[in-house]
């Protein structure tokens, strides 16, 4: 656990201190994100901060090279593959903050990253149907290769989908990383896999490099992570997802309740990244159904919409964090314990706790309405019963009650009082 602090801090160190020199590269380079409609930023703000966090997560993993515990975990190709091919993949997204690349051409070369990154060891080879007694599917390149290239590419696009809020998707991505990494090195303590794995170092790393970053991306950012950023973040948690539930075999451990998700090896992933692949699908079906791309940009995701219900830049953000926290916590948690009755309710009362949070806003917009409302009727009634308002009612022949006059006023000449006529003498 010692080593794994160590490579956690490098990352996170060698991150903030290059961010700045970073930043003055973009701003020098012209990369600068400038406010459009659907943004919530108001200034031109520099981007590329995903080249800060990989020359981060590139050290850490060279200081991991020489510990001696974390040297075994370099015995396959598996973390030298997620460097290789998360350069490649955030060299796209340097020249997509420049230039500003179409969908076509980002999403070729998000496959050929994920191929590279195949093709260098990342693969799929088991899967586990607990259907029909099928069992353990063991997975061949004609199904591994296509299958880990398709989870890898809507990883990055969901993480680029959420990157709309200062500080969004390197608080989420920290909390998913540090998900993965307690569920990789829960398995290597119960002896399903060696303590020093490359699924653990992976997520260690992409960890401390999400935290280092975060200071200067939370709001008020001083600089995006852009598509170098989520299209990197997205790949390394796609290959820790491969490599920590889509290498083993379920039926191979001893009890499949102690190790729940294990019954169904993508359950981990789809529970820690869910925040981001429900954007992901919401965004992909409403465009499909206006009849537009799935890439096309609006502003209706998961962060706009508490935005649009009353939360505040900030608190839309730690809502984000909370709901990415206690759904792959959640999950990791059930899959040490076994799905244990108090941690049970426990998640359910912290479920109701996020949907409270969720709705506050509005809750205190409708009291606020009430209130408002109840005290102008307070405000009439006391102006209704003040006495020089009653002796305008008498004056002018209205009624206490709803403020109608009884008669009209008489308008015109005043007729003379009747009595007996003069007669001339």
């Amino acid at each position: 656990m010692r080593e794994y602090a160590v490579v956690l801090l490098t990352a996170g160190l060698v991150t903030y201190l290059t961010t700045p020199v970073v930043r003055m590269v973009a701003v020098r380079w012209r990369m600068m994100a400038d406010p459009r409609e659907r943004d919530v930023h108001v200034i031109p703000t520099p981007r590329g901060g995903g080249v800060a966090m990989y020359f981060g997560v590139a050290a850490a993993i060279l200081v991991a090279t020489r510990l001696p515990a974390l040297h075994r975990t370099f015995d396959d190709s598996q973390t030298f593959a997620v460097l290789i091919a998360g350069g490649l993949i955030c060299l796209l997204g340097v020249l997509d903050d420049r230039f500003g690349l179409d969908a076509l051409t980002k999403l070729t070369g998000q496959i050929a990253a994920a191929g590279v990154m195949v093709l260098l060891g990342v693969q799929l080879a088991f899967l586990f149907l607990p259907v029909a007694d099928i069992g353990t599917l063991s997975l061949g390149p004609d199904l591994g290769v296509p299958l880990t290239i398709l989870l890898t590419v809507l990883t990055v696009n969901a993480l680029n989908f959420i990157d709309g809020l200062d500080g969004l998707a390197a608080g989420v991505s920290a909390i998913a990383a540090l998900a993965f990494f307690t569920y990789s090195y829960h398995l290597g303590l119960v002896g399903y896999r060696d303590v020093a794995s490359a699924p653990a170092l992976i997520t260690a790393v992409l960890a401390g490099a999400c935290l280092g970053f975060l200071p200067h991306n939370f709001s008020p950012a001083r600089i995006f992570m852009g598509d170098s950023g989520s299209m990197l973040v997205g790949l390394m948690l796609s290959a820790a997802a491969v490599s920590a539930t889509g290498q083993a075999d379920a039926q191979t451990f001893d009890s499949a309740a102690t190790l729940l998700p294990l019954a169904l090896p993508l359950a981990i992933p789809v529970a820690i990244l869910f925040i981001p692949f429900v954007d992901l699908v919401m965004a992909v079906i409403r465009r499909s159904l206006r009849g537009r791309s799935p890439f096309s940009p609006d502003k209706m995701h998961l962060h706009h919409r508490l935005l649009a219900i009353g939360h505040s830049h900030r608190r839309a953000v730690l809502v984000m964090y909370f709901w990415a926290a206690l759904l792959s916590f959640g999950a990791v948690a059930l899959s040490i314990t076994g799905g244990r009755a108090e941690l049970l309710v426990a998640i359910g009362v912290l479920l109701v706790v996020g949907v409270v949070v969720v709705l506050s806003p509005r809750a205190r917009f409708a009291a606020r309405e009430a209130r408002a409302a109840d005290l102008e009727a307070q405000r009439a009634r006391s102006r209704a019963d003040h006495p020089s308002a009653r002796a305008a009612r008498a004056g002018t022949g209205q009624s206490p009650g709803d403020g109608t006059p009884d008669a009209p006023p008489r308008r015109g000449r005043r007729p003379r009082a009747a009595g007996p006529s003069r007669v001339a003498p």
